[in-house]
């Protein structure tokens, strides 16, 4: 009876071993594909694009995406237009020989009382926001 389970070991382990090496195999590729998904993706900035208003017909307006965008800022002395991109969980851009970052506020974060009751905002600098409706 011991040389019959010796000679079902043999095959067994080696069954075990392939699908073990399979199976890890199968587990890195689908991994890998789940990475490459993640890098992918658009960045979460892309869920700013649209209009954001500020107050006495001020706007802040981004178009695009996938991490590049056309930003245009109306403010009392008309409209300007900036290219732009994503850093991290902003978009820099520069105005005047400076980079600027917008970010997501809340409407207190604006520094602008007419805000201060919004939950959907962006922010460029303090006395500078936008927000949603």
């Amino acid at each position: 009876m011991k040389g019959r389970h010796q000679s079902l070991a043999a095959p067994l382990a080696f069954t075990l071993v392939l699908f073990g090496c399979t199976d890890r195999d199968a587990d890195s590729g689908s991994s890998n594909a789940a990475s490459s998904n993640v890098a992918s993706s658009d960045p979460a900035t892309d869920k700013w694009l649209g209009q954001w208003n500020g107050p006495e017909g001020t706007f802040l307006r981004l178009e695009g995406g996938k991490g590049r965008y056309e930003i245009t800022i109306q403010n009392l002395d008309g409209p300007r237009t900036y290219q732009g991109s994503t850093f991290g969980s902003q978009i820099h851009f520069d105005r005047n020989g400076a980079t600027e970052s917008i970010r997501a506020t809340i409407g207190v974060e604006t520094g602008m009382k007419w805000l201060s009751d919004k939950s959907d905002c962006l922010t460029i600098r303090p006395g500078e926001g936008y927000c949603r409706d």
